[in-house]
């Protein structure tokens, strides 16, 4: 939180601001050392604004208002470096969603699994013209996950993959323990 910071000093003190007069005025010089203790944070962050509006170097309390002005869904339980992350990616992450890619990545990133989509729904086409249009195929995507830096809470992974998957599709979570192509935990619905 920003506050005064009685040790902070300021960047443009105020008595040195003021009309020759009150150059030796001691009322005047110890009134407005006051006021520069309580506005040397504020002019400290005027004069830091790029470093505040930088995810990796803006101040933890600061992050979460700057995660709201680009739209990133950032957890406060996740680790500070996971959320400085998802903020410095909001915009790549959304040009993405609704995509495979986009939902492999925010489910890798947001909670640290290995993830992989097989996209079953797919398209249908007539090779005729004016044809009735056909069935589409109504096959789930499956989200299979595996653990990676974290182990896979089940629960968490299957919320997060519901709010990304697109809303015309039914999206079907299968958690794997271990590498690709052993046999692990399977099932469970998301969306």
């Amino acid at each position: 939180m920003r506050a005064a910071l009685p040790e902070l000093p300021s960047s443009h003190p105020i008595g040195a601001l003021l009309p020759a007069l009150y150059a030796e005025d001691g009322f005047a010089q110890r009134f407005t050392g006051g006021l520069d203790a309580v506005l040397s944070a504020v002019l400290s962050t005027v004069d830091n604004i790029t470093a505040y509006l930088d995810p990796d170097l803006a101040p933890e309390d600061f992050l979460a208002w700057l995660s709201e002005w680009v739209a990133a869904e950032v957890d406060p339980r996740w680790p500070l470096e996971l959320r400085r992350a998802a903020v410095s990616r909001a915009v790549e992450l959304h040009a993405k969603r609704g995509t495979v890619a986009g939902l492999v990545e925010r489910v890798e990133l947001s909670l640290g699994v290995r993830v992989e989509v097989l996209d079953g729904p797919g398209a249908s086409w007539s090779p005729e013209p004016d044809a009735t249009i056909p069935a589409g195929p109504d096959g789930p995507v499956v989200v299979r996950v595996r653990p990676g830096v974290a182990a896979v809470d089940r629960e968490r992974v299957e919320e997060l993959v519901e709010s990304l998957c697109p809303g015309h599709l039914r999206c079907v979570v299968e958690v794997l323990d271990g590498e690709p192509g052993s046999d692990g935990e399977r099932g469970g619905e998301a969306g």
